[in-house]
């Protein structure tokens, strides 16, 4: 048998695994709960004119809402927090990260054309040593908030809309189940070309990475979070010393729901139908930046974890199609057929994603070139976090977490 039989069949036992053994990652079915999982609930029973699954009182919520320079966004998301039936007492902070395009001004003007929840607009000056901007900003947001003693904080994003009754949901989704962090992660537009091959891939590769199933199973097997909307208890986020625990995190929202998950919080993740993002991404590059800042900080600047995920992207996105035609043209059987099945395979678990996005289904056999460029996109990543320029967001570029000397490194879990 030819090496590149083997490496197809070690490719399609790679699929047959993920297929049944990585939590089902492929179905795109963990949508918000509104029903308690376990019988109970944490609020107490029976109100009058309630609907099934909701609260007996409406705990009070303050959204905090980071934005550096966000002001083409911010007419189509801010209005869309504003205007929340929520039942309870909610309010609005915006966090106005050093931006230079009047976002500030722009979100005290839209509060007041479109009414709804009240909002307060601050500025906290530029992050201290040893911070990202956007969780510095989550600082200034949640402390103010905290004056108000809500039980809840929802961290949402400036390109982030909600439906008007998200917070509702959300709400009740952890009042029902008893949940100390409800994630949804944002319907990412998709419009453009590249949009269409590559934000629906973001998601797979983000869902095959961390299960939604793991993630919500009473005893979990993986901890992640979508930082675009996150409910967060208030007393849990003091329990969890957030965010100054999680202060030099490029990556908050894996790193936020990893410290809720150390102090026994309860988590869930799943996809919205509810909250999209409204950011657009229409060319290659756009794409790829958004990709590139992160990907080798998640990878914790590892050399070695960049060259196994080198391995393994190649192994199971790209010796399938090769084999398939590599086999096809030498006349290897064994190839042929076992790089076509594992790429039948990859295909139809890249299909509930389409659905879920809405694409057509002839994109799914093209993921293997999703995949390649993914690939790039990691490698550059290494390349530009070795050149200084690697965590590098609107002007500002973040050290290696550690780099900073004395008390602004990553505090442990319990210093």
């Amino acid at each position: 048998m030819s090496t590149l039989a083997w490496f197809a069949l070690v490719s399609l036992a790679v699929w047959v695994w993920l297929l049944f053994g990585q939590g089902f990652f492929w179905r795109t079915d963990q949508r918000l709960p509104s029903a308690p999982r376990d019988g109970r609930r944490r609020a107490s029973g029976g109100g009058a004119g309630r609907e099934a699954g909701e609260p007996d009182g409406w705990p009070r919520v303050a959204v905090v809402v980071p934005a550096r320079d966000e002001a083409e966004v911010l007419p189509l998301s801010l209005p869309s927090l504003l205007a929340q039936d929520y039942p309870g007492v909610a309010e609005v902070i915006l966090v106005d990260d050093g931006s230079t395009d009047d976002t500030g001004r722009l979100a005290g003007e839209l509060a007041v054309r479109c009414g709804g929840l009240p909002l307060t607009v601050v500025s906290p000056g530029e992050p201290e040593p040893g911070w990202t901007g956007k969780l510095w900003a989550l600082r200034s947001g949640m402390a103010l908030a905290r004056t108000r003693e809500p039980g809840f904080l929802l961290l949402t994003d400036a390109d982030i809309a909600h439906e008007p009754d998200s917070l509702r949901l959300l709400v009740s989704a952890a009042e029902a189940n008893g949940l100390d962090l409800v994630s949804q992660m944002a319907r990412l537009r998709v419009a453009s070309l590249w949009e269409r091959l590559v934000v629906p891939a973001f998601v797979y590769f983000f869902a095959q990475l961390y299960p939604f199933r793991w993630i919500n199973r009473p005893r979990p097997l993986a901890t992640a979070a979508a930082g675009g909307c996150v409910l967060l208890r208030t007393e849990t986020a003091v329990a969890a010393d957030v965010p100054e625990a999680i202060r030099q995190a490029v990556i908050d929202d894996v790193s936020l729901a990893r410290a809720v998950r150390r102090t026994g919080g309860r988590i869930w993740l799943g996809l919205a139908e509810r909250v999209d993002s409204v950011r657009p991404y229409p060319g290659l590059g756009d794409l790829w930046r958004m990709v590139a800042r992160s990907a080798y900080a998640q990878l914790r600047h590892n050399p070695l974890l960049l060259l196994g995920t080198v391995a393994g992207l190649v192994l199971v996105y790209l010796v399938p199609p090769a084999a398939l035609c590599a086999g096809a043209v030498r006349g290897d059987g064994t190839a042929a057929w076992a790089g076509g099945a594992a790429w039948a395979v990859m295909t139809g678990t890249y299909l509930p994603m389409l659905r879920y996005y809405r694409q057509p289904p002839w994109l799914a056999p093209l993921l293997p070139f999703t995949a390649f460029l993914y690939l790039l996109m990691t490698v550059d990543s290494a390349v530009r976090h070795y050149r200084g320029v690697g965590a590098a967001w609107k002007g500002r570029t973040y050290a290696r977490p550690g780099a900073v000397p004395g008390p602004c490194r990553d505090a442990a879990p319990g210093e």
